[in-house]
């Protein structure tokens, strides 16, 4: 059996989805398959930056408030140093996984959106894809199904250039949140996310690069996190995932596309991974209606770049402890450095505009700060 559509998803996790009911506002008829069947999980820092919701919100997915937590900055820690900043414009949401793909699930349904859970893709050529035993021919296949993409592998879309891999473990505890930032502990042994999801919650989120340590490890390498969590109940399961720092060479051949983490990741460490994604969604979809999706490679390499700068520069932080030292002081007692920083990471400004004198001051600082690393 033979079914026509112009589009077939591979992949129906958040960037999937934001993809296909970006098409199908673009006109288009789009088929989505995934192995998976919902409620869909993921271990994550489940923070959205203001530019993850505007790219959202670009697709015609706004998140009810009600769903969310609203943070309005980011802090970072680490013993008794600690500097933060508020978003130049906008907020952003601490929102469970789980909510925010039932919400995106919704929106396909509701968009029209074919949606093939529990579905094995076993062949795919160009402009063909077998689904479970049906044939299914389409004018374009975009690949979103994540780090081990099988469209990806199959095809053999793209070289990868680096990689790093790293781990990361999540948990949710029950307790009202101390602040209305995300806050980012740091340690030698990685950084630790707590996000704020609910009124009553709270997701904490470890990466490392050590993949025996675990949550349980907070109070001997973040003993001020340990202590805020002190007598909270847990109320999920410890849940783990790999984060990868992965650039490929290509993200397109002919009509097939990758997206999301099957097109090329940044560490977690920078909280942009989701946001990235669904302006690729947009990105991708605008290339899809031009005819050609040579404006979606020249787009991918770009709307990456000021997440991988940033990931390298919190890499680097996280690696050298008198980097990290220097650096955190140095953004502490000239905060306004900070702001500027982040303003350029949630795409606000750019990365000229944050200028020579204050990259000077910068240096300044941290060299002034040495004999205290």
């Amino acid at each position: 059996m033979s079914t026509r559509t112009d589009v077939v998803i591979v992949g129906g996790g958040p960037v999937g989805l934001a993809t296909a009911i970006a098409a199908r506002h673009a006109g288009m008829k789009v088929m989505l398959a995934d192995h998976a069947v919902p409620p869909i999980d993921k271990a994550c820092g489940e923070g959205l930056m203001p530019d993850g919701l505007e790219s959202l919100a670009a697709v015609g997915v706004t998140i009810p408030v009600e769903n969310a937590f609203q943070f309005r900055g980011i802090r970072f820690r680490e013993g008794e140093t600690s500097v933060d900043a508020t978003f130049p414009r906008g907020v952003g949401y601490g929102v469970r996984r789980t909510v925010l793909h039932d919400l995106l699930t919704q929106r396909a349904e509701e968009a029209g959106v074919d949606l093939r859970w529990g579905t094995r893709v076993s062949a795919i050529a160009d402009g063909r894809v077998t689904l479970n035993d049906e044939e299914v021919r389409c004018d374009w296949i975009i690949g979103a199904d994540g780090q081990a993409s099988q469209v990806r592998e199959r095809m053999q879309i793209g070289r990868t250039q680096t990689e790093l891999r790293r781990y990361g473990f999540r948990q949710h505890f029950a307790l009202t949140p101390w602040t209305d930032y995300v806050e980012v502990y740091w340690s030698d042994h990685g950084q630790v996310y707590v996000t704020p999801v609910a009124e009553d919650q709270v997701c904490v989120a470890l990466i490392t690069a050590d993949p025996h340590l675990r949550l349980s490890c907070l109070s001997t390498f973040f003993p001020e996190l340990a202590e805020k969590l002190s007598g909270a109940n847990a109320s999920s399961r410890e849940q783990g995932a790999i984060t990868l720092t992965r650039q490929l060479d290509t993200v397109c051949a002919g009509n097939i596309a990758l997206v999301g983490e099957a097109s090329g990741s940044v560490d977690a460490i920078t909280g942009e991974g989701m946001s990235l994604g669904f302006r690729q969604a947009v990105a991708v979809v605008e290339a899809m209606q031009s005819g050609s999706l040579a404006s979606y490679a020249r787009a991918h390499i770009e709307i990456g770049k000021p997440a991988r700068r940033m990931s390298m520069l919190m890499l680097s932080m996280g690696n050298r402890r008198w980097l990290r030292h220097r650096t955190l002081r140095a953004l502490s007692s000239r905060p306004e450095l900070f702001a500027q920083m982040l303003s350029i990471h949630v795409g606000e400004s750019k990365l000229r505009d944050f200028g020579l004198e204050r990259a000077l001051t910068l240096g300044w600082r941290m060299l002034y700060t040495q004999g205290e690393a």
